[in-house]
């Protein structure tokens, strides 16, 4: 098993290179191709406040603008692709309604890869960060910088359907990886569960693991998976994502939360 199509969602701005870049590491680590895809602001989001029947002067300039911008976009994305310099790349850009051509999108590749602001709700794709990994339940990663395939991957364990979920998705990246070391704190979770299980689970897949057991208590588990990544130099840490009730999650904060805002290395995240 293997990562065939790997996926960036682009804003179509400057800011994406430094995506791009790290989407381009991810896909060359497993000769995948790498689906750019444009997702700009769509009009049909005007369309509530627009009125029936009515289009005034500040409604037209408004879907003039959006569409300028998206042709600009377009444009600023075909670029940034033809210098990236990676011959399986591939620019899309997507037409209104947006979201439901950045969803089939998502469907169809491996992986999709945001940059840490969308990951921690700021900027143009921090919407479709949330609807990804959340609605469409699609496996993420969140680039840092250093990015690398092929050194020093965390799996955070704790026996959940969503860890499990995260870690069964991730097995390209563990496969492709020097050291995997398996993390679990039983005394910061209501769940029973043995590191030692998945470390099994793991060998009988070709990937050498070990275990570690994060010694803590009550509500502190991603700071100890986070002092753990730092300790063993992980490269990437891969965790199930919104175990909670996304209401809930965003109210307390989470350990989903607690990674999206670190500065750790880059996340692996599965719902």
């Amino acid at each position: 098993m293997s990562w065939a199509r790997i996926m960036a969602p682009l804003a179509g701005a400057a800011a994406d290179r430094g995506l791009l870049e790290s989407a381009r590491v991810l896909a060359e680590g497993f000769d995948a191709e790498l689906a750019c895809v444009h997702a700009p602001a769509d009009m049909a989001d005007l369309m509530p406040w627009m009125g029936e029947g009515f289009m005034g002067g500040v409604q037209v300039t408004a879907l003039e603008s959006l569409k300028e911008a998206a042709v600009e976009g377009h444009r600023a994305v075909d670029r940034l692709v033809a210098e990236l310099g990676y011959g399986r790349s591939k620019a899309i850009s997507l037409d209104s309604p947006v979201w439901a051509g950045l969803a089939m999108e998502g469907r169809l590749s491996d992986v999709i890869v945001f940059d840490s602001a969308a990951a921690r709700g700021k900027g143009p794709l921090a919407e479709s960060f949330q609807q990804m990994i959340a609605d469409e339940q699609r496996p993420v990663v969140v680039a840092r910088p250093g990015l690398k395939v092929g050194g020093t991957v965390m799996v955070a364990w704790d026996g959940g359907k969503e860890a499990s979920r995260a870690m069964r998705t991730s097995l390209p990246l563990l496969q492709k990886a020097a050291r995997v070391v398996v993390a679990g704190a039983p005394g910061a979770s209501s769940r029973s569960f043995a590191l030692e299980r998945l470390v099994e689970f793991l060998a009988a897949r070709g990937v050498a693991a070990t275990a570690k057991v994060l010694d803590g208590t009550g509500n502190d588990a991603a700071a100890l998976l986070l002092g753990a990544a730092r300790e063993i130099g992980a490269d990437f840490l891969v965790a199930g994502a919104f175990g909670h009730p996304r209401l809930q999650e965003f109210i307390f904060g989470g350990t989903t939360r607690t990674l999206l805002n670190s500065d750790g290395p880059s996340l692996f995240l599965s719902h």
